[in-house]
């Protein structure tokens, strides 16, 4: 079934002159890796066709390449829009996606909204690159070593180094396929995900110092605007640490809370080793893998809830075990 989605994908792609790549707002590495590398990709395979990678910019991703400003509304003719790592539309970034002749997605998260015809849902892939990687691989679309080393950054990102359970046997296969045929210097590329500032250090001992831990196991902090400015750091940063704190023992899940101030909204980055959360994630209007979900809340009231859900979400998880013993 997968290989006849990716076919169907391939001759969308080569049915358009005009093709527009998204993903979500408040990007990660694999997103924004995913759709440079498959915009890249594209153009290096049908040099004729206009193609663009949008969304607002990260500059501590800009190693991965630049993005691209467009109005859509100036688009002569039929136009595709690809969206990348986003399971819902409202949370596509940079585009209006009604004015698209086409749209479909290529995602790994669970799906509640489909896109069209052609969306390829893979909840078994570890992230958007692996998907592009097999993408690359499976059709006649090109890539050079620059798309293969940004595709291999992001599913070391989204995978945290292929220490999380969606890592699979076929995302090492993949990936090595991906480096035999590209010899990319693997190792010397970690650099551009895990090199950190002084600040980012000593903003990490200050999570590490003021985490709160309830008796069953979930760990959360709210971390509020003024500490973001007093570490000199941003509000993906504490996004971009999350996973650095996986292993503390008697953990089972843990949540950062940081308030946007653009968007006048709430951001709650959960992640979990045993406990399913996205569910929780969904009752409150957000979602994500069952080890990795988010919410944007409006209402800080909320939270509290938030953080008393989680909490059962791991009481019911230390129950379990107890019952297994």
């Amino acid at each position: 079934m997968i290989n006849i989605i990716i076919k169907r994908i391939f001759r969308k792609i080569k049915q358009y002159d005009t093709i527009v790549i998204a993903r979500h707002t408040s990007p990660d590495p694999d997103a924004i890796a995913a759709q440079i590398s498959l915009r890249d990709s594209i153009k290096l395979t049908f040099p004729k066709k206009k193609v663009y990678a949008v969304g607002a910019g990260v500059a501590k991703f800009k190693y991965f390449g630049g993005l691209d400003r467009i109005d859509e509304t100036t688009f002569d003719g039929e136009t595709l829009l690809i969206a990348c790592d986003v399971p819902n539309k409202d949370r596509i970034d940079g585009v209006d996606y009604s004015v698209f002749t086409e749209i479909f997605k290529i995602d790994h998260h669970p799906s509640n909204e489909e896109f069209g015809e052609c969306d390829w849902v893979d909840e078994t892939a570890s992230s958007a690159c692996q998907m592009i990687i097999e993408l690359l691989l499976k059709t006649p679309l090109k890539y050079d070593r620059k798309i293969a080393e940004n595709l291999f950054l992001g599913v070391v990102s989204d995978s945290d180094r292929f220490l999380l359970s969606y890592t699979t046997a076929e995302t090492f296969a993949l990936v090595s396929k991906l480096i035999e045929k590209t010899r990319i210097d693997f190792v010397s590329l970690y650099h551009y995900l895990y090199d950190r500032s002084i600040d980012e250090i000593r903003f990490h001992g200050y999570i590490g110092e003021n985490l709160s831990v309830t008796d069953n196991g979930l760990a959360y902090i709210e971390i509020s605007t003024d500490i973001l400015k007093k570490y000199n750091v941003d509000t993906a940063t504490p996004s971009n640490m999350i996973n650095d704190f996986s292993n503390i023992k008697d953990v089972y899940a843990w949540v950062f809370i940081t308030y946007d101030e653009k968007n006048d909204i709430y951001k709650i980055n959960i992640r979990s080793k045993g406990p399913v959360i996205n569910m929780t994630a969904a009752k409150y209007g957000g979602g994500g893998h069952k080890m990795a979900s988010g919410i944007r809340l409006k209402d800080k009231e909320q939270i509290p809830n938030v953080i008393k859900d989680l909490d059962l979400d791991c009481l019911k998880y230390k129950e379990d075990l107890v019952k297994e013993d």
